[in-house]
């Protein structure tokens, strides 16, 4: 550990990198409430093939290490929403259950699929997440009120199992959920803080006890967890997501998110295209 850390002192464009990451992570997870994984798991991805990792395999350990990133950055960022009254219990009581076994379930199901087909998913749901932020950002919501406990249980399964295979939060997929069906904005973030510690927290428990750490995994890496990248990353994280639930209330970020939106499209863009071979 000691040798990799000085090794990466001396790495300062890869330092700057995950210190960036860091604190645009926990803004992004405090202000639009879409989980700092979407930023996380594409750093790690593109910067371990850096370290001679496989694209596979940098897939695999981005996502593992993102999600052991959202756990103190969720339980930062909930306490701020709660303080402002933005968590719905009955939502988080109800789906709970739900998000949990399939956070479980799809932790086991990523661990046993090739990295590529976990680099195309995350792809195309980040692409999917910036065409929302592009073309419904301000728009009605489709639905005047959530569906009954049979819709609501599909929604949060899809929440859990999708959101945990690819190492984001419950906010990528929650929040644009659950604004759909009239949730209130700040509400739908907040709530979706709750859904980001119990997908990310059973999630990366699993893989911690049944992946091996791949061949050509980096020094540090435990499992599928980088610890280095988990520790110059997770204390801006938990600093910056309160600012960032700060920022929201004050902010109208339509512009920011539209901005954030193309750069996340353009991302999503190059990471279908690599796995594809191209």
């Amino acid at each position: 550990m000691t040798e990799l850390l000085n090794e990466l002192a001396n790495q300062w464009p890869i330092m700057i990198a995950l210190v960036a990451t860091g604190v645009f992570a926990g803004l992004l997870a405090g202000l639009f409430g879409v989980g700092g994984g979407i930023v996380i798991v594409p750093v790690l991805y593109f910067l371990l093939q850096g370290f001679g990792v496989s694209a596979e395999s940098a897939m695999m350990i981005a996502t593992a290490t993102s999600l052991a990133t959202i756990v103190p950055t969720s339980i930062s960022s909930i306490r701020s929403h709660y303080a402002k009254g933005n968590v719905d219990l009955d939502i988080v009581k109800y789906w709970t259950g739900f998000i949990l076994a399939m956070a479980i379930v799809g932790s086991l199901f990523a661990h046993y699929v090739q990295g590529q087909a976990l680099t195309v998913m995350f792809a195309t749901i980040a692409i999917m997440v910036s065409l929302n932020m592009l073309f419904r950002a301000g728009a009605p919501a489709l639905k005047s009120e959530l569906p009954g406990r049979f819709g609501q249980g599909i929604m949060a399964s899809t929440v859990g199992g999708l959101s945990v295979m690819i190492g984001i939060g419950g906010g990528t997929i929650g929040v644009p959920l659950l604004s759909a069906f009239n949730v209130r904005a700040h509400v739908a973030v907040g709530t979706a803080a709750v859904f980001g510690l119990i997908i990310a927290l059973p999630g990366v428990l699993t893989l911690l006890a049944v992946a091996q750490t791949p061949a050509d995994a980096p020094l540090g890496t435990f499992g599928l967890v980088n610890i280095p990248a988990f520790i110059f990353i997770i204390p801006l994280t938990i600093l910056c997501a309160p600012i960032g639930v700060k920022l929201g209330s004050k902010l109208e970020p339509k512009q920011l998110k539209r901005a954030f939106a193309v750069v996340l499209m353009l991302t999503g863009i190059r990471m279908f295209m690599q796995a594809m071979g191209s």
